[in-house]
């Protein structure tokens, strides 16, 4: 049967509230560049969220687990085709989201019958500098940007707004390159910031001063309600074969240590 205009329109915005709402509870994703790399961390309740797409590129992403899986395991495999028809040299992140993830979630929000792709994603790309870095934010609806330096996924655009600022305040502003130490905590200080108006760790944190005890209070929260700290690496320099590292639990243990 035949939408009016009206109908589409109303469907659009019914969907577009059904996935917001969704997304308000994901556990945001913040993106980083260091002096030898890129990180990428959350601090997640159960599933994994970092992945490896391809040499040099990553992934990560808040919403719906077979949503997240579904974009995952497609970009792989885009990734490797490209990789294998013509070279690994061609394989980038632009290519990728920009002429494959961006029009498959594109079509299917169109769609007024299809399930939406419930999904805010960070794709990174590791250059040779960290000014050569790239991020790309790939929404639900398939909108993308790109994003240097840095890069947040959360629950709203006023969370993500928050968390880049954060993340500026940390190390300086946007182009300032911070080494991992500095990076990591920015991160970590970053996701509480992407939490300040969320209820998905259930104890919302009442009565604190200044943002570094608001942040370090928030860490010690969602810490103790269960938190797991993910985070991943891109090593810029390297002399493993591949550049993609998940942080130790040792290391995990040192980032995590201050909020205890």
């Amino acid at each position: 049967m035949p939408y009016s205009p009206y109908e589409w329109n109303e469907s659009v915005k019914q969907r577009n509230e059904f996935i917001e709402e969704r997304l308000r509870e994901g556990a945001p994703v913040v993106g980083i560049s260091y002096d030898k790399g890129i990180l990428l961390l959350t601090i997640r309740r159960s599933q994994r969220k970092i992945y490896e797409i391809y040499d040099k590129l990553m992934f990560s992403a808040i919403g719906n687990q077979s949503d997240i899986e579904a974009i995952r395991t497609g970009a792989i495999d885009i990734a490797h085709r490209e990789g294998f028809q013509r070279s690994p040299d061609d394989v980038s992140i632009q290519r990728i989201v920009g002429f494959a993830v961006s029009p498959s979630i594109k079509k299917v929000y169109a769609d007024p019958f299809a399930q939406p792709v419930a999904i805010r994603a960070i794709f990174a790309e590791l250059g040779k500098t960290p000014e050569q870095d790239q991020y790309f934010l790939v929404g639900y609806d398939g909108e993308f940007s790109k994003l240097a330096f840095r890069a947040a996924a959360a629950g709203t655009i006023e969370d993500e707004q928050r968390m880049l600022d954060e993340l500026d305040r940390q190390v300086g502003g946007e182009g300032k390159i911070p080494d991992f130490e500095l990076a990591s905590k920015a991160a970590m200080e970053a996701w509480a910031a992407g939490r300040l108006d969320s209820t998905s760790f259930d104890s919302p944190v009442e009565g604190l001063g200044d943002k570094a005890s608001l942040s370090a209070d928030m860490l010690r929260e969602a810490f103790a309600l269960g938190g797991i700290l993910e985070a991943a690496v891109l090593e810029r320099d390297t002399k493993r074969e591949i550049h993609f590292r998940m942080l130790t639990e040792a290391e995990t243990d040192k980032l995590r240590a201050q909020y205890r």
